[in-house]
């Protein structure tokens, strides 16, 4: 197809609505992908962002939230693409901290330097997280509290916790998945995220 053929193809496509779009989408129709894309990376990025503070974790989830469209494109999408891809984007960003792939960085921003933002939809999304992780962290044991502060803010292996709290690395590993279980049930029942999990 030559290049004039293209661009007059997306032209059409991009008149379309987000319903007729996933219906072309379900039928594996690449130029219907390509518009999705081209409407929603930039939304769907900043989101990202916004959250994570990092280009490339936020070019990341993008990447992941679309190649996990295109591969799940036979599934029953919602009409309202929109609002969908963004709750994929934070639910991608809630399964990085669940999975503590998310560093310092991130929780020190969230947690450890809350401080109130002005009312936007994304300010509202980061600062209800930031509540949850803050909430979540104070309702921990002074032990298990300090157990995550190490492991989150500080980066410390295991051993290393272990070592400066004069315990056993078992019981460090043990304390860490109990929090972590603690905070996918806190993160699950965000209202955004409800959704998808």
């Amino acid at each position: 197809m030559s290049t004039f053929g293209f661009a007059s193809l997306m032209a059409l496509y991009d008149t379309l609505t987000d319903v007729e779009l996933t219906a072309f989408l379900r039928d594996g129709d690449h130029t219907a992908f390509n518009e999705i894309y081209e409407r929603y990376w930039q939304t769907l990025y900043q989101t990202a962002y916004n959250l994570l503070k990092d280009n490339d974790g936020a070019h990341d989830v993008v990447q992941e939230i679309f190649v996990w469209l295109w591969t799940n494109r036979d599934r029953q999408l919602t009409d309202s693409l929109q609002p969908y891809l963004r709750a994929a984007v934070k639910y991608q960003i809630a399964k990085l901290v669940r999975h503590g792939k998310v560093k310092a960085a991130f929780y020190n921003r969230t947690v450890a330097n809350y401080e109130p933002v002005a009312s936007s939809d994304q300010n509202y999304e980061v600062r209800e997280l930031q509540a949850i992780i803050a909430a979540f962290t104070q309702s921990l044991p002074d032990k298990a509290r300090e157990i995550y502060r190490l492991s989150r803010e500080e980066l410390l292996t295991n051993k290393e916790i272990a070592i400066r709290l004069n315990i056993s690395e078992k019981t460090v590993e043990n304390q860490m998945t109990i929090n972590l279980r603690k905070l996918r049930l806190a993160l699950g029942k965000m209202s955004f995220w409800s959704i998808l999990l």
